[in-house]
């Protein structure tokens, strides 16, 4: 959701080319489902079952946001079908609120006994149900129905077919990942919280973005409308921070946004954090001090190249703990979410904290 920090029009050139290079090791999600079509053997192959027990089904627990759909039967009748047939019980259902936008959800579909809880909404659904299974085994997955899903896009997972997520997560396998972990300073009127990430947080810029994007028109054009109010946003204001990695000695910056990451893949195969991985116990940030268009492009080219160093506007790190002090409060962004507004933040990882579902390998 953060690619609009990237530059303009020069994105749109860009974007076609290195999704397309990036995705030539993706997993072919319509081979595995027509592999998966004949993987249950006839029933008679197993004999005379009669004085056998049957196993209880497994049972799935769909999280879903019901703002995501006007048409919510019609994808819980579909939902029902697909676990049908991969041989799965009714799905449990729950429906995120504005108080509970899903860890309370995913704490009660796993006291009912869940085998699996799925995230059925945007990158923001996906990071409250998380906030509930973080330290269990139960497996969370991931069905798309956002405009960003990063988490999905990280993982080579399906983020444009609700039911090809739902047979990975049906017939896939666990992974466990980490989750990004900040401490945030509110100032000193108040006191700090403590919160959760999955992708990225961000201070400055993106947040800005974040918070003045219309849903209505992310609903009609999706990631373009982040790019619309970027532009509106791109000569804001730099503002001085001071960064240490791992206790070291502080370095002062002017920038315009801060962007920590427990991973680094945006849309379209574009990677803002070459080095981050989900799963290696480290945190890694990216600050980014760009005056104008001019330097937004230059941006976008260092992000297209992938290299780390060599750049005073983009200025990599990784640790396992990255501390940020700003000169005023800004806007804090967790996984797209405005969360607070913060004169600091330290960031960690929880390391593989998380359990997610993942597709089985096809070779």
């Amino acid at each position: 959701m953060w690619w609009w920090a990237l530059g303009a029009l020069v994105l749109f050139i860009v974007i076609g080319i290195v999704g397309a290079v990036a995705n030539r090791g993706a997993v072919d999600y319509d081979a595995l489902t027509e592999r998966l079509r004949g993987k249950r053997p006839p029933r008679d192959a197993f004999g005379d079952r009669d004085d056998v027990p049957e196993a209880p089904l497994k049972r799935a627990a769909i999280i879903v946001n019901p703002t995501k759909y006007d048409d919510l039967p019609d994808v819980r009748a579909r939902i029902a079908g697909i676990c049908a047939a991969n041989g799965w019980g009714a799905p449990i259902w729950h429906e995120t609120t504005i108080a509970d936008p899903g860890t309370g959800q995913a704490r009660a579909a796993v006291a009912e006994g869940a085998d699996l809880v799925c995230a059925l909404g945007g990158d923001g659904t996906v990071r409250a149900v998380a906030k509930g299974l973080i330290g269990g085994e139960v497996p969370m997955a991931l069905l798309p129905a956002g405009t960003g899903n990063l988490l999905a896009r990280n993982l080579d997972l399906p983020s444009d077919s609700m039911e090809k997520a739902l047979l990975v997560a049906l017939t896939g396998q666990n992974k466990t990942i980490d989750v990004g972990q900040v401490v945030i300073d509110r100032g000193e009127s108040s006191e700090s919280v403590t919160d959760q990430f999955l992708v990225m947080a961000g201070l400055g810029f993106d947040a800005t973005v974040m918070a003045g994007t219309d849903e209505e028109l992310k609903k009609k054009v999706g990631m373009a409308a982040y790019v619309v109010t970027g532009l509106q946003n791109m000569k804001g204001p730099q503002f001085k921070v001071r960064v240490s990695v791992d206790g070291g000695i502080e370095f002062t910056r002017r920038t315009q946004t801060v962007l920590i990451g427990n991973c680094g893949k945006l849309f379209g195969g574009l990677v803002l954090m070459p080095e981050a991985k989900v799963d290696d116990g480290l945190i890694d940030a990216v600050l980014l001090s760009p005056k104008g268009v001019v330097g937004w492009t230059a941006v976008a080219a260092r992000v297209v190249s992938r290299r780390r160093k060599g750049h005073g506007i983009v200025d990599h790190h990784t640790g396992t703990e990255i501390r940020v002090k700003t000169d005023r409060p800004k806007d804090l962004q967790l996984d797209g979410d405005i969360v607070a507004e913060a004169v600091g933040v330290s960031a960690t990882v929880l390391p593989r904290a998380l359990v997610v579902r993942v597709a089985q390998p096809t070779s």
